[in-house]
């Protein structure tokens, strides 16, 4: 009876090493094109805010961006001290914060949205058309 050795563990061969590597390339480019304006999260967070038709509960909108209630809190109050998004008690529940863009929040949205779609367009610009869609579309299912 033979026993087979475990097959050699590959590094650069695991998804989460390489799904950060690109994650750090495209955090690099989106500090270069936005200069501060906002971090990735912050434009997500605003972004997704500024779309929904009225005000969102700061539990809800965690759940849209995908964070955990702790990050949520954090990029909201940083938002919020900026003035891009205000945060009202909603009337039915004392306890709960709904919140909303501002108009300097919408205007800086305006701003930010031609940038990260070249920064999209960078991230990817290694990759043939078909490979774009292909790596979009998997990340979605795994995601």
């Amino acid at each position: 009876m033979t026993t087979q050795s475990p097959p050699e563990y590959c590094l650069d061969d695991q998804v989460g090493f390489l799904l950060r590597k690109a994650h750090q390339a495209h955090i690099a480019i989106c500090a270069e094109k936005l200069g501060g304006l906002l971090t990735p999260v912050q434009f997500s967070t605003l972004h997704r805010l500024a779309t929904e038709p009225g005000p969102v509960s700061q539990n809800a909108l965690g759940r849209m961006v995908a964070m955990d209630a702790a990050t949520t809190k954090g990029v909201v109050s940083r938002l919020k001290e900026r003035g891009l998004i205000d945060s009202r008690a909603d009337a039915g529940d004392k306890r709960r914060h709904m919140l909303s863009t501002t108009e300097k929040g919408r205007a800086l949205l305006a701003e930010t949205v031609p940038l990260m779609l070249q920064i999209t367009r960078q991230t990817l610009s290694p990759l043939e058309p078909y490979e774009q869609d292909m790596l979009l579309a998997l990340l979605r299912k795994i995601g």
